[in-house]
C-alpha cells in the first residue's frame, strides 16, 4: 500500500519582477516545509518566479535569462523536499505558462497552461501559447494532475488530466480578488472536484501588485467537492495537508480552517494590502494625505495607518475661508484619535496670491468652478511639495463615485502616488468606515453623517452637483460594471433625467480617469486594468435605444 505524504501549500507574497528575491523566499518556504512540517513536497503559487502578472516584463530577452538562471538556483539550493512552482518558458515555439514538479533537484515534468485567460484584467494570450497536453505525473505512487489557475474555471483540462488517471489535481493560481471571489472561486473549484471524484490542491498567490490585490485564501477540497483544508485570506502562510490511499481512492486530510471573513472585512482587507504592498514594494517611507474632515480622506486616512503604521502617515488640514470649524475639528479628532502627525496649513496666502497675479487675464469674468479649482490645486501643490521634502507618497482620496463622473480636479484633488478607494463606491465608502469604527472608533461620527460637501464654495454639498449617491451608485454599477445600456437602466426604475446625466458625465471624464493614480481593485469592473474605453471617441449611447 502506498505510503501517506504531506503536502505544504505555499501562500507566497511576491514581487513582480524580483526573480532572485522571490526564490529566496520559494527556499525560506521550502526549508520550513521541510524542517517544520515534514512536507514531502511544496507546492507555490502560479508564475512564482516572476511574480504575477508580469505583463510586458516577459517581451524583454534578459527577463527570460535571468528566470532560467534563477530556476537553475532554486533547483540546487532545495534539499530534501520537492517542489511544484510556477513560471515563464520561452521555447523555439514561443512564451509558455509552466507548472513543474521539481523532484531531487531536477525538473522532472512541465506541464503548459491550457486555458489563457482573455478578459478583464487577464491578457495573457498576448503572451503566452496555449499548452495542448495534460499532464499526470507518478509521486511516490499518487497519479497527480498539474493545472494552471484558468485551467478548472473551464470544461476540458481537469477532466483530461483524469481520464488519464490523476487521483489528484494540484492547480496553481494567480486569482486576483474582487468582492465576494473567493466564494465563487472556491464553488467553481469544488464543482470541479465533484463532478470528477477528484480532489483538488488549489494554491493561489497573496499581495498587492499595483491595482491588483491577491488575497491567498488557498484551500484543499474532498472527491465529493468538500473544502477540507482553507488558509486565511490576505496573509502569507504555510500549511500542510496530508494524502493517503483510502478506499474509495486518494483520500485527502487538511489540518487548517480558516473561517471566510464577512464581505466588509474582506474589502477592508483587501484594500489595506493592496496599499501597504505598493508603498512598501516601491521604496516609500509612507505616506502623506490631505485630511479635509469628509469621510473619503477619513477612510483613507484609516486605511493608510492600517497598512503601514501610525508612525509612517502624516495628514495636512488645509483649511480656506470655506472649510467649515465641523471639518477642522473632526479632521483633528481623527489625527488624535489614529495617533499620526498632524499639520495645519492654510491655502488663503497661496490662493489670493494666484488670483492677484490672475487678475488681469480674468478680468470682466464671473466666478465659477475656475476659482473652486485653483483652491484644489493650491492643495494638491502643498501636498506633493511636502512628498517631495519628505519621500512620502501622497495618497489621493477620490472615490469610484467621483472618479466615474469626474467629480473631481486635475492636478487638484486627484493629485497623488495611489488611491485605496479608488474602486469604492461613496455608499461602499460609508459601510467601510461604519465597519472600521467596530474595531475601534477612529473616524468621528458626525464624519459619517453629515452632508458630504467638497467646500470649495459656500454651504456647497454634492447633490448640488450630483444625483443623490443612493441613485447615483446603482446607476454607476449598471453602465459601468455592467455593461447595461441606457434603457435597461431606465427600465429598472431610475429616472431618465439621472441615467442621462451620469452617462454623459462617465463618457466625458475619460480623459481625467486616464491621468489618475492607480488604486486598489476591489470591484468585477475598475478603471483601468478593466474597462478600457478611447478618451476620443464619437460614440455617445442614448437613452431612448
Amino acid at each position: 500500500m502506498t505510503s501517506e505524504i504531506n503536502i505544504g501549500l505555499a501562500q507566497i507574497n511576491v514581487i513582480v519582477g524580483g526573480i532572485e528575491n522571490n526564490v529566496d523566499r520559494i527556499i525560506e518556504f521550502a526549508k520550513r516545509a521541510r524542517d517544520e512540517m515534514n512536507c514531502d513536497l511544496l507546492v507555490c503559487s502560479e508564475l512564482v518566479l516572476t511574480g504575477y502578472p508580469p505583463e510586458d516584463l516577459l517581451l524583454r530577452p534578459g527577463f527570460n535569462s535571468r528566470i532560467r538562471q534563477q530556476l537553475a538556483r532554486l533547483c540546487g539550493a532545495v534539499k530534501g523536499i520537492d517542489l511544484i512552482v510556477g513560471y515563464p518558458k520561452k521555447t523555439d515555439a514561443g512564451l509558455f505558462n509552466i507548472g513543474a514538479l521539481i523532484i531531487d533537484g531536477e525538473i522532472k515534468h512541465e506541464y503548459a497552461k491550457i486555458k489563457l485567460p482573455n478578459y478583464s484584467v487577464f491578457d495573457e494570450m498576448r503572451y503566452f501559447i496555449p499548452g495542448e497536453e495534460a499532464c499526470v505525473v507518478d509521486y511516490k505512487g499518487y497519479q497527480l494532475g498539474l493545472t494552471v489557475c484558468e485551467d478548472i474555471w473551464h470544461d476540458g483540462p481537469i477532466e483530461a488530466a483524469v481520464e488519464q488517471g490523476a487521483e489528484l489535481i494540484v492547480n496553481i493560481n494567480g486569482s486576483p480578488f474582487h468582492a465576494n471571489k473567493i466564494s465563487e472561486r472556491r464553488d467553481v473549484v469544488c464543482a470541479r472536484a465533484k463532478a470528477t471524484k477528484t480532489p483538488v490542491v488549489y494554491v493561489n498567490q497573496v499581495g498587492g501588485q499595483d491595482e491588483l490585490v491577491f488575497d491567498g485564501a488557498s484551500f484543499a477540497t474532498s472527491g465529493v467537492g468538500e473544502v477540507v483544508h482553507q488558509m486565511a485570506s490576505f496573509e502569507e502562510g504555510l500549511s500542510c495537508v496530508k494524502i493517503s490511499q483510502g478506499a474509495n481512492g486518494v483520500a485527502l486530510h487538511g489540518s487548517e480552517m480558516v473561517a471566510e471573513s464577512e464581505r466588509l472585512k474582506s474589502i477592508y482587507d483587501a484594500l489595506v494590502l493592496g496599499v501597504r504592498d505598493y508603498v512598501k514594494k516601491n521604496g516609500f517611507s509612507g505616506v502623506v494625505i490631505g485630511l479635509s474632515g469628509g469621510i473619503d480622506s477619513a477612510l483613507t486616512t484609516t486605511i493608510a495607518v492600517d497598512a503601514l503604521g501610525a508612525d509612517n502617515v502624516d495628514v495636512i488640514m488645509m483649511p480656506f475661508r470655506y472649510t467649515s470649524d465641523i471639518s477642522k475639528h473632526d479632521a483633528h479628532a481623527e489625527a488624535e484619535a489614529l495617533g499620526i502627525k498632524y499639520h495645519v496649513i492654510s491655502i488663503e496666502p497661496m490662493y489670493d496670491a494666484f488670483m492677484q497675479q490672475l487678475a488681469p487675464i480674468f478680468a470682466g469674468t464671473e466666478q465659477d468652478t475656475t476659482e473652486e479649482n485653483i483652491q484644489a490645486r493650491c492643495r494638491g501643490l502643498t501636498l506633493m511639495a511636502y512628498s517631495n521634502k519628505t519621500g512620502k507618497m501622497v495618497l489621493t482620496t477620490g472615490n469610484k463615485s467621483e472618479m466615474s463622473v469626474g467629480y473631481a480636479t486635475l492636478y487638484g484633488d486627484m493629485v497623488g502616488g495611489y488611491n485605496a478607494i479608488k474602486d469604492v463606491p461613496k455608499i461602499l465608502v460609508y459601510e467601510l468606515a461604519k465597519y472600521r469604527n467596530t474595531i475601534s472608533p477612529v473616524i468621528p461620527e458626525r464624519v459619517i453623517t453629515r452632508e458630504p460637501s467638497a467646500e470649495l464654495r459656500p454651504d456647497q454639498i454634492d447633490s448640488d452637483s450630483l444625483p443623490p449617491y443612493e441613485i447615483l451608485d446603482p446607476i454607476l454599477e449598471l453602465y459601468v460594471e455592467q455593461d447595461c445600456p441606457p434603457a435597461e437602466i431606465v427600465a429598472k426604475g431610475y429616472e431618465e433625467r439621472y441615467v442621462s446625466q451620469v452617462i454623459r458625465m462617465v463618457d466625458r471624464n475619460e480623459y481625467k480617469r486616464r491621468q489618475a493614480a492607480p488604486g486598489v481593485r476591489i470591484t468585477k469592473r475598475a478603471f483601468g486594468r478593466d474597462r478600457r474605453y478611447p478618451i476620443t471617441s464619437g460614440f455617445r449611447p442614448k437613452v431612448d435605444w
